[in-house]
């Protein structure tokens, strides 16, 4: 199945990546809500379920409360959709930090 985040971290699709190690990426997410939306997610293909059940999201964690201090130092929003309803649209484990302007009660 077709996956745009994999393709990104593969360098087939473009993006404008913020931050990178070995496990994890960070970069814009192309919808442009609120002034700072960046999508912080392991390189390797899991499932929102699975990032969240895994080792691997206290790393991704971690990324996520440092790129918000980074780019959105008068605060930040952290959250996870899970699934349809959700408005999860991608189904590469992923957080988004969102700042960059008062967000008020939701964003």
């Amino acid at each position: 199945m077709y996956c745009v985040f994999s393709e990104i971290v593969e360098r087939k699709e473009p993006a404008r990546i913020r931050y990178e190690d070995d496990e994890v990426i960070v970069f814009d997410n192309r919808l442009r809500w609120v002034p700072v939306m960046l999508l912080v997610m392991p390189k390797r293909h899991v499932s929102q379920e699975e990032l969240w059940n895994s080792d691997a999201i206290a790393k991704v964690g971690k990324v996520a409360v440092e790129m918000g201090k980074q780019y959105c130092p008068g605060g930040y929003r952290i959250l996870s959709n899970f699934g349809p309803d959700a408005l999860q649209s991608q189904h590469h484990g992923h957080i988004h930090v969102l700042g960059g302007i008062d967000l008020g009660q939701y964003a």
